[in-house]
């Protein structure tokens, strides 16, 4: 069973959205560049230094960014083994590739894909 390991949050303004989510429930937020804009970390709970993985079993983290077409609406993310493998198995069962597999160097890769209902969410290798 593969478990839900992040979330994202897609925003019109990000300093607003950031203002909003640290008032009211502390998170902490670290915005830095990323690809074609900025990516926000959004940490809800504590992460191991070496890792950044949660701490405390059945936490997860998550980002926000800049709302776009398509990514327009809130994103749950899966861990699995291969990203690769995972999305032939997805478009094999109706669904589509978003975005494909994104390496982050030292921590994993990422990608997007559609649900056979139309819903965007993400899928997140770990580096080993």
């Amino acid at each position: 069973m593969r478990k839900v390991v992040h979330f994202e949050i897609p925003a019109e303004d990000l300093d607003r959205a950031k203002k909003f989510y640290d008032s009211i429930f502390g998170w902490e937020l670290q915005t830095m560049p990323m690809g074609d804009g900025d990516y926000t970390s959004v940490k809800t709970t504590a992460t191991d230094e070496q890792t950044q993985m949660p701490t405390e079993p059945g936490s997860i983290n998550g980002g926000m960014f800049e709302r776009t077409e398509r990514l327009s609406s809130p994103v749950i993310t899966i861990d699995v083994e291969a990203i690769d493998d995972a999305l032939k198995q997805i478009e094999d069962s109706g669904g589509s590739t978003v975005a494909p597999r994104t390496a982050i160097p030292g921590m994993g890769a990422f990608a997007y894909f559609k649900d056979s209902e139309g819903n965007v969410l993400g899928l997140w290798e770990s580096t080993p």
